[in-house]
């Protein structure tokens, strides 16, 4: 050590708290920039730019009898255009703005010469993109609770259930995650047949034998959310017979001590101590139901269903890939998916903040 020169200053417990949580942060900060936002800024980006429109010229077309000006496209103008800006032509806001997506020129004449509400909402079933929003909502909105409430009353009964019996209870549970989802689907959709098991029932029970789900749009998305119901039932059933497993015994005996029927130790007890669980079950099943696309695929029922996943696969697809639409759709879905979470984000925020 120099003469003169005191002891290192030893690092305050602020700073080795700052430093430990960043290089433990760092990896997951990493991975969030590369596979997170660098996609969102890249798909917005995208969306900003249209493709170029092809080059016309003149030129003149000689027959055996007499010659005359036709317009061709120019090959080589367009590929240089193309290759000067691969994005294409920056058109801002314009997709977003297009009968493809918002459609706001069509929603403001509907609503100026539709006075009627019915009519309008009407009007707005008539636009794709609306008309995905639609089913969107009301397939999240439906399937979200449902499954919640499903899942938690199998994780009671399954805890309730002597140990010789729960193993291969929770196996025969799982089985709907286990199966492929485009095969549960085709295997419900073949079900569900004029021909098939379920689709025969039906039409029995309703006394129609031309009765087909296929050709119906409201069985047709009653058959996707009985079967998205079906299909993530058992995500929520694993998490909360995993909650139950922590759940306090002397809570429960206290409350049978003091009275307390099955459904008020529910309420009262178990409900509250799975609330964190039933918030992170609620966060995951929200964005994947919003992104509903294969039992869409599944069910073969783009005529009566589609949601806006389905949109971007449909835009991405055959020989003229919409890119740009595409990735509209795409920002869109982004920005559906947090208007959604925001309200249980912010409720989970402020249980946090309460317990510091």
């Amino acid at each position: 050590m120099p003469c003169g020169a005191g002891p290192a200053p030893l690092l305050s417990g602020d700073t080795m708290r700052h430093r430990t949580f960043f290089w433990f942060f760092l990896p997951t900060g990493l991975a969030m920039i590369f596979f997170i936002a660098l996609p969102i800024i890249s798909i917005v980006t995208q969306s900003m730019f249209a493709p170029h429109e092809a080059v016309l010229k003149t030129v003149e077309n000689c027959g055996p009898f007499k010659c005359e000006e036709v317009t061709v496209i120019d090959q080589e103008a367009t590929a240089d255009l193309r290759a000067s800006s691969p994005l294409g032509r920056f058109v801002g806001f314009d997709i977003y703005l297009d009968r493809g997506h918002l459609a706001t020129a069509e929603v403001r004449d509907a609503w100026r010469n539709t006075p009627a509400m019915g009519a309008f909402f009407q009007a707005l079933g008539n636009l794709p993109f609306y008309r995905a929003m639609a089913f969107t909502l009301t397939y999240t909105f439906v399937c979200t609770p449902a499954l919640i409430v499903l899942g938690l009353m199998i994780a009671l009964a399954v805890n309730s259930l002597h140990r010789r019996l729960r193993g291969l209870t929770i196996f025969f549970s799982l089985l709907p995650m286990i199966v492929t989802p485009l095969v549960g689907s085709l295997i419900l959709f073949w079900m569900i047949d004029s021909r098939g098991v379920l689709g025969n029932l039906i039409s029995f029970l309703a006394d129609d034998p031309g009765l087909s789900l296929k050709a119906s749009t409201p069985l047709m998305w009653i058959s996707l959310i009985i079967y998205g119901i079906w299909s993530s039932a058992p995500f929520a059933f694993v998490v909360f017979y995993a909650g139950l497993q922590t759940l306090p015994k002397d809570q429960i005996e206290s409350a049978q001590i003091d009275g307390a029927t099955r459904w008020q130790q529910v309420r009262f007890v178990v409900i509250p101590h799975l609330m964190p669980l039933v918030t992170f079950v609620a966060l995951i099943q929200i964005m994947d139901n919003f992104r509903v696309f294969e039992p869409i695929i599944g069910f073969a029922a783009e005529a009566h269903a589609r949601s806006l996943s389905w949109i971007i696969f449909n835009d991405l697809g055959g020989e003229t890939r919409q890119l740009s639409a595409a990735s509209a759709t795409s920002a869109l879905t982004v920005i559906g998916v947090t208007v959604l979470l925001s309200p249980v984000l912010v409720r989970t925020w402020r249980d946090f903040r309460g317990k510091i």
